[in-house]
């Protein structure tokens, strides 16, 4: 056991060391001066060098690689170039709204994707189950932010159950806030729940003909108490590991769905870097993105060794 974790820990390092390195060469490689950018073009080279001196930008890319790299592991993300404030406050206040919609919409995903996968592994092969794959593929097909304005049109605008967009804040409550991020966590949702739904199906299908199955059959239990007892937490392994990259995912990938809602989460502000040229905000943010997808895959990997048993005696 271990040996097994240590390996994960190996390579949770040696993906973040290369993560950072190819982040910080793909930043620094895009055309445009940040100085130059913030001063216009009718700056003077005189001041957009001294603006350069006092961002940091007159050393080498190597000594700005290093100052980055040794920076976060001390908790110091550098200072924003346009709002003149550590990266670290403007992801702080972000994370806020970032995290909780991650975590919502992985719920409800799991929540939706769990039984309609068991539903359709029990029916497998008839009318049930190809109905189900087939609204899956639906939900696959349909890009989350069409169906985001489909939620809006029909939720905010007609019905006017949920606002279209924001956040009210933390200090407001709860409740009003997770009702603000429905329709933006389910947005998010429907896709993930799909391919959730159809890895869950095929997992389970392909537990059905394990000799342990088949003798909890014969031991007398009918055919959805040994799915839901034996096929279920067998099928588990394949399912943490799609749990695992949608969360992250749902963490780096949500730019649009921040952007049609107007959250103030980490999505807009990757975006709102980008457009102003706010490298140090756009590398900082990228690689702490980075560093939850790694991070969450090594939870994954120890979740392996509560799940399967076979790693804890041979590892």
């Amino acid at each position: 056991m271990f040996s097994y974790v240590f390996s994960r820990m190996r390579v949770l390092i040696l993906s973040l060391l290369f993560a950072s390195f190819i982040i910080f060469l793909m930043i620094e490689i895009i055309p445009g001066d940040p100085a130059s950018f913030m001063l216009g073009i009718n700056a003077e080279p005189e001041t957009i060098q001294a603006l350069k001196k006092e961002l940091g930008l007159d050393v080498s890319k190597f000594q700005r690689y290093l100052d980055w790299i040794t920076g976060m592991l001390a908790g110091d993300f550098g200072v924003s170039y346009t709002y003149r404030v550590p990266v670290s406050e403007l992801v702080l206040s972000r994370l806020g709204v970032s995290i909780p919609l991650a975590l919502y919409a992985i719920l409800l995903s799991t929540i939706i994707a769990l039984p309609v996968g068991l539903f359709a592994a029990a029916n497998h092969g008839g009318f049930r189950d190809w109905s189900v794959m087939g609204f899956t593929q639906l939900g696959i097909a349909i890009p989350n932010f069409w169906f985001a304005m489909v939620l809006v049109l029909i939720f905010s605008i007609y019905l006017k159950w949920f606002s279209a967009g924001g956040v009210p804040g933390w200090e407001k409550g709860i409740l009003l806030n997770l009702k603000a991020l429905t329709l933006p966590a389910f947005a998010l949702a429907l896709p993930q729940a799909s391919i959730l739904a159809r890895v869950m199906r095929s997992a389970i299908i392909d537990t059905l003909s394990q000799d342990y199955f088949r003798t909890a059959r014969a031991s007398g239990l009918t055919y959805g108490q040994a799915i839901f007892r034996h096929a279920f937490r067998n099928a588990l392994i394949p399912v943490l590991t799609i749990i695992g990259l949608q969360f992250s995912f749902l963490i780096a990938g949500a730019i649009i769905i921040e952007n049609v809602f107007f959250l103030p989460g980490l999505g807009r502000l990757i975006f709102q870097g980008i457009v102003q040229r706010d490298l140090i905000v756009v590398e900082s943010v990228v690689m702490l993105l980075v560093f939850a997808v790694v991070l969450v895959n090594f939870l994954v990997d120890m979740a392996y060794l509560v799940v399967d048993p076979r790693l804890r005696g041979n590892k």
